[in-house]
């Protein structure tokens, strides 16, 4: 990592800490027009990277099911030669009479599958809306604390490791059910959300837009180490994902991508959110917008559209908000509910896209 782009990511930490965010973009921006892409290399370290949070009692798997209406919560599980892994899979009714879009969801450290769907009621949207939400269960003998393994970079590329599992995993679910695949997308929180911007990065043949709540972007860091530096400071040691070796490429082939983030964030320095849009954004135009939620916390949100119009990112500032899901529910872990519902904003900018065909 070389010196200007050190002096630059600290710049923009800077200014994200001070509100100038389009300032800040612009740093990031700069930052990673000049970044080097790390050679691949097998880690094995899986230490807890994030905080903790609280173990979830063993009725919340049966309140969720109770809760979730007249759809199905069921349990699975998906192996390849990747590995295995547990899922849970709400299911809409009338979901075999049409298809449907599906929407991933990544837990962050120490939740599973039914204290995310509780904390973001995701499966409630979901019975209104008309949808399929895939919850993926990272395994404890894979991560101590249960985080997807983003920090890692035999976990950061197409067709290796946790990313290929979770691709397949999608393919498989989406062959067994009704699911549009022109409509799939993925969404995390955290740790969760910084393994969602790598499947982003990774397969945008596959999704058609991302969400990345309190997460960072693709390749921020390449080890423990340096994932701490990255969570504390927003400064990556650069990017390391998608399908080929031209970083520029991989930045273009990005998906439309949401980013949440509570600027009072301790555990993920608030500046990552901002590098997640910005490589989204890829010099889009950006657009600021300021407002407040129905429980009184305030917001900047920006908008980042191309010269065609199209809206290629959003990034979401929710003031006074820590390390949590906004608007989420306090049934779950790591939720905050005087913010801007985040489930409900990705899942409209989520569901006015569809995957572009190619070829």
């Amino acid at each position: 990592m070389n010196d200007t782009f050190q002096r630059l990511m600290a710049d923009a930490t800077k200014l994200t800490q001070s509100g100038d965010l389009r300032a800040a973009t612009a740093a990031i921006q700069a930052a990673l027009s000049g970044a080097a892409t790390p050679t691949r290399a097998k880690l094995a370290d899986t230490a807890v990277i994030e905080g903790e949070a609280r173990e979830v009692r063993d009725d919340d798997g049966e309140r969720t099911r109770s809760e979730s209406g007249t759809g199905q919560f069921i349990a699975s599980s998906y192996s390849d030669t990747n590995g295995s892994r547990d899922y849970k899979l709400f299911i809409p009714p009338g979901s075999a009479d049409k298809l449907l879009p599906l929407v991933v969801m990544l837990h962050g450290c120490t939740q599973n599958p039914d204290d995310f769907a509780l904390g973001t009621s995701m499966n409630e949207a979901a019975l209104a809306q008309g949808f399929i939400v895939l919850y993926p269960a990272q395994a404890q003998n894979a991560n101590a604390s249960r985080c997807w393994n983003w920090f890692m970079r035999s976990h950061q590329q197409r067709d290796l490791g946790e990313p290929a599992l979770l691709a397949n995993m999608t393919r498989d679910v989406m062959a067994k059910y009704n699911v549009d695949p022109r409509r799939v997308y993925v969404a995390g929180l955290s740790a969760g959300g910084a393994m969602a911007a790598i499947l982003g990065d990774a397969y945008p043949d596959l999704f058609a837009a991302v969400g990345v709540h309190s997460g960072l972007a693709t390749g921020s860091a390449k080890d423990v180490q340096s994932a701490f530096g990255a969570m504390n400071s927003g400064v990556s040691a650069g990017r390391s994902a998608g399908g080929g070796d031209d970083a520029d490429d991989r930045v273009r082939k990005t998906p439309p991508t949401i980013v949440f983030h509570g600027d009072q964030d301790t555990t993920v320095n608030p500046a990552n959110g901002v590098r997640v849009a910005a490589v989204s954004a890829n010099g889009a135009v950006v657009e600021s917008e300021r407002g407040q939620s129905e429980h009184g916390r305030s917001f900047t949100k920006n908008i980042f559209s191309k010269s065609n119009g199209e809206v290629s990112a959003e990034h979401w500032v929710v003031h006074g908000a820590g390390h949590a899901w906004s608007g989420g529910s306090a049934r779950g872990s790591y939720t905050d509910a005087s913010g801007p519902s985040a489930t409900l904003e990705m899942l409209r900018f989520f569901l006015a896209r569809t995957l572009k065909k190619t070829g």
